[in-house]
């Protein structure tokens, strides 16, 4: 699958929609919807917001930057509709979002997962992301699990 991924709007209509099927997907897996340490991201501190569009120009994944500080950020709201998993959407939207995060500076990206998440630890692994001790809301979480890498 072709795709191309773009910055769009926090609050556009398609970014709503994807980022609440993650919500419910992670929901469904935790079994509530208290799993999210700290504060959740908001249009106020997410500096980059990325949507990956179909050859249709149908939205299929979403992915934000969360700056941290000068040469830091956090991976945010990594989604991709299930339908297309395992088509390159993913590793589309990961690597645009480390392209806007070294456009700005940033030389170490940081994530958060979650235990009942696999498949993202997985995939982030494969990706070449290193497993960390949690920092940040997410130390002594035991539901969490936490990523960096240089870029």
């Amino acid at each position: 699958m072709q795709v191309r991924v773009g910055s769009e709007s926090w609050d556009g209509v398609d970014g709503t929609r994807l980022r609440a099927a993650q919500r419910a997907e992670l929901d469904a897996r935790y079994g509530n919807d208290d799993h999210e340490p700290g504060a959740a991201p908001t249009a106020e501190d997410i500096g980059v917001f990325l949507v990956a569009r179909d050859a249709d120009g149908a939205a299929v994944g979403c992915g934000a930057l969360r700056l941290l500080g000068p040469d830091s950020a956090e991976i945010k709201r990594m989604y991709v509709e299930p339908a297309v998993r395992g088509t390159g959407a993913a590793v589309a939207i990961l690597r645009a979002l480390e392209h806007e995060a070294r456009h700005r500076g940033v030389v170490k990206l940081l994530l958060e997962t979650g235990t009942a998440q696999p498949d993202a630890m997985r995939f982030y692994e494969r990706e070449g992301y290193d497993r960390i001790d949690n920092f940040g809301p997410y130390q002594g979480e035991a539901l969490s699990v936490c990523y960096a890498r240089q870029l």
